[in-house]
């Protein structure tokens, strides 16, 4: 059984009842109602107040239970039922003349109402019994820190509450987990820590000082014994042993354990436990404290020290002092409860002010139209702060992760990325401007591990027979152009869409950090923009305005990148042939991919604790990587040497493909002409590429023929040339449109507006 470490909080509510009544004539009554007042007020307002209170606390067996019922002036048989070592029991006694029969109230186990009025002492046990029973069924535990609270109305008790605690052992009994004296000594305690709490300590008079068990775990919570109350129990069975005053007086002085300003009450209370009367109950207490006082002074030789010990002797004398110590503490307690209560009147009055002049601002369009420009201004103001850079609120509690970005987002990976996509800083906390450029790196990286993807010889065949049919001079070119447009329509447009729903993403995000910087704005500089707070319905719509905008951002975002996307890859762009392919169509595939080699640290700083990529991880995902803009970019299909001053260069045109020949041997016998490098420009690359594609015809009937399925195990065939330079059109198509268009056209797209 798990104890919780909580404190408990004595109810405060009073049950509705038609029997009480002010009693004027008594000062302690009309004291002790106005405090309970003052606290049900506080409780009302929400406040935590201090309630002066008893904790009897002690070992089993101890008599906690029968002094229990002597304050109360009742037996309710609370020993026999053992309630005190499962349950708490919180008391609430209220001194009542009218009330000349016991009228008791049990709290809700579930709620602060109170149930019917209880007069029967054996119907009083049986609740007791019973709740306890089905609370430790239900949570199949051995004892329970949840208490049982019962207000109790009599004639016979003083005003004061008190919390009868289970009882200190030291083994758990037959069927008890092993843990149960350890749990009721940190429940105790739990319930002893409250400053405000008095606490009765019983002990038998059988045990000596020395040798007490539960002394030192009272002086763990009260080491000076400022709170507390030491008592005796059963004082009577000790009394024998004394014959000489001297005996007596060192008992009573418990000199050496307790100290010099503590002194403990010794009482004594009836044994008998047979059925009778309230009033017989009484009278037996009192002439019980008569008869210990009685031997004391005859019994004992030279009697006692009665001027120092007869206040602490009897049941009558620790009833007088626990009233007066709680009365004394009312009336401390009671002027800081005044002016707290005083202080909530005046902030609720101006709260009620403020309530009232807005009101009646409602009936004023132009006030309400001003108030609402000027929120959503500030929040405006705030959205334009956050993309701008911003440490405040705390990025640790509202920042995103690169993954809870993903997650939140619902888009999960970039479609038709393969790679695991990791920018730099993905695993910090971001928002607003610095997670707008983490998303802008982590696009560009998924659009630069993106290949051209394999095409089939079908596809390679109808485009390249199409345009020999038409009588075209550029079957191989335009094949291979095409293709590389028809990829790029294909896999970046997916791309685009996906880059600016993450954009959007974060831009939602703001509306709510921005509302957290106005309330901590509002809050440092005491501000009561709050006009608008309650305006459930203009927040509302503020709201879905800022989601209707984003949404038209992207909307409008995708529409501009689409565009490029749809105007890099016409048949009118001279985006493929904007650099001369020197070396033929044989130029390698992976020629293209050299300027994503370079390190991307010039784009963006990593922050994060993995720090930078090895060399190996580098090598590994390096098409993950954009090209940096300082480095001089290397046109696809151009190799190195065609940046060195040379004069002239020879191409050699092949001859028509077949699929019998390998195309080693199709670059003899051909004409040359000379090309001058400093003239290389698309007017001069268009001219040459056409003179040169006039020869790729077969002197069988002037048609073009592709090769059939054997072409394709051949090196440097007419399909593989194609796919080849395919792949570096669709490089070249993808450099010019992250690089030159999208881009910038998203910063401007989605901040611009801002």
């Amino acid at each position: 059984m798990a104890t919780t470490n909580t404190h408990l909080t004595t109810p405060t509510k009073t049950p509705s009842t038609n029997s009480s009544r002010k009693h004027q004539n008594n000062p302690s009554n009309s004291r002790f109602e106005a405090y309970n007042r003052l606290q049900a007020a506080a409780v009302a307002f929400g406040e935590k107040l201090p309630i002066p209170e008893i904790v009897a606390l002690g070992g089993q067996s101890d008599g906690k239970s029968s002094l229990l019922e002597a304050l109360l002036g009742f037996r309710f048989n609370v020993r026999e039922v053992e309630m005190g070592t499962l349950r708490p029991l919180i008391l609430q006694m209220v001194h009542d003349p009218s009330a000349l029969e016991p009228r008791c109230r049990f709290q809700e186990e579930d709620s602060e109402e109170y149930g019917s009025s209880v007069v029967s002492s054996t119907t009083i046990a049986d609740i007791i019994k019973s709740r306890t029973e089905v609370l430790l069924k239900r949570t199949k535990t051995a004892v329970s820190s949840k208490p049982i609270v019962m207000r109790a109305e009599y004639a016979h008790c003083p005003n004061l509450t008190i919390i009868d605690t289970p009882g200190f052992v030291l083994k758990a009994r037959k069927g008890e987990p092993e843990t149960t004296p350890d749990e009721i000594l940190s429940m105790v305690k739990s319930l002893a820590s409250p400053p405000h709490r008095i606490l009765v300590f019983l002990q038998q008079s059988s045990v000596e000082w020395c040798s007490s068990l539960w002394l030192d775990a009272i002086k763990e919570i009260d080491p000076n014994f400022r709170r507390s109350v030491i008592v005796v129990s059963k004082f009577d069975n000790r009394l024998k042993e004394f014959s000489d005053r001297w005996e007596v007086d060192r008992y009573l002085s418990a000199s050496g354990y307790l100290g010099e300003n503590t002194r403990p009450f010794f009482v004594a209370l009836p044994k008998d436990r047979n059925t009778i009367t309230n009033d017989e109950f009484r009278r037996q207490i009192s002439q019980v404290d008569s008869e210990i006082l009685h031997h004391l002074r005859e019994g004992v030789k030279g009697g006692f020290d009665e001027e120092k010990f007869r206040p602490y002797i009897g049941f009558s004398s620790l009833r007088d002092y626990l009233e007066s110590e709680l009365q004394k503490r009312y009336k401390e307690a009671a002027p800081a409860t005044l002016a707290l209560l005083e202080q909530r009147c005046c902030e609720v009055n101006a709260e009620l002010d403020r309530m009232d002049s807005k009101i009646l601002a409602t009936s004023d369009v132009a006030h309400l139209r001003r108030s609402a420009m000027l929120h959503a201004a500030s929040i405006s103001n705030h959205v334009g702060a956050l993309i701008d850079g911003a440490a405040d609120p705390a990025p640790e509690q509202w920042g995103k992760t690169t993954i809870e970005e993903q997650a939140e987002s619902d888009i999960g990976v970039w479609p038709g990325v393969t790679v695991d996509i990791k920018p730099p800083n993905a695993t910090l906390r971001l928002y607003g401007g610095a997670a707008f450029e983490r998303v802008m790196h982590e696009f560009r990286c998924a659009a630069y591990s993106i290949e051209c993807p394999p095409v089939s010889r079908e596809k390679v065949a109808n485009i390249l027979l199409a345009h020999a049919g038409r009588g075209g001079g550029r079957g191989l070119t335009e094949a291979a152009a095409e293709i590389a447009r028809a990829a790029a329509r294909s896999w970046l447009a997916p791309l685009l869409d996906t880059a600016c729903d993450r954009l959007a993403f974060v831009l939602g995000n703001l509306f709510d950090l921005a509302l957290e910087r106005n309330h901590i704005r509002d809050s440092e500089y005491d501000k009561k923009n709050g006009d608008m707070d309650g305006y459930v319905g203009f927040h509302g719509a503020l709201r879905h305005a800022y989601n209707r905008f984003i949404k038209d951002l992207a909307k409008q975002c995708k529409q501009l990148v689409r565009h490029h996307l749809d105007s890099v890859t016409s048949p009118y762009s001279q985006v493929c042939y904007e650099n001369d392919f020197q070396g033929g169509f044989g130029t390698s595939v992976t020629s293209c991919f050299k300027f994503n080699q370079v390190s991307a640290s010039p784009f963006y700083l990593d922050l994060s604790d993995c720090g930078a990529p090895s060399r190996d991880e580098t090598t590994i995902d390096q098409e993950n990587i954009p090209p940096e803009k300082n480095v001089q970019q290397t046109t696809p299909g151009k190799v190195a040497e065609a940046r060195e001053a040379l004069k002239e260069s020879h191409m050699t045109v092949p001859e028509t493909p077949s699929p019998d020949q390998p195309c080693d041997l199709v670059y003899a016998g051909v004409r040359k002409e000379n090309v001058n490098c400093n003239e290389i420009g698309p007017r001069k690359r268009i001219s040459r590429m056409i003179k040169n594609t006039e020869n790729l015809r077969v002197q069988n009937g002037g048609s073009l023929l592709f090769g059939n399925g054997d072409c394709g195990s051949r090196s440097g065939s007419a399909y593989l040339e194609i796919c080849s330079s395919a792949a570096q059109h669709f490089a070249r198509i993808r450099e010019v449109l992250v690089e030159r268009s999208v881009t910038s056209t998203l910063n401007s797209g989605f901040l611009t507006p801002w």
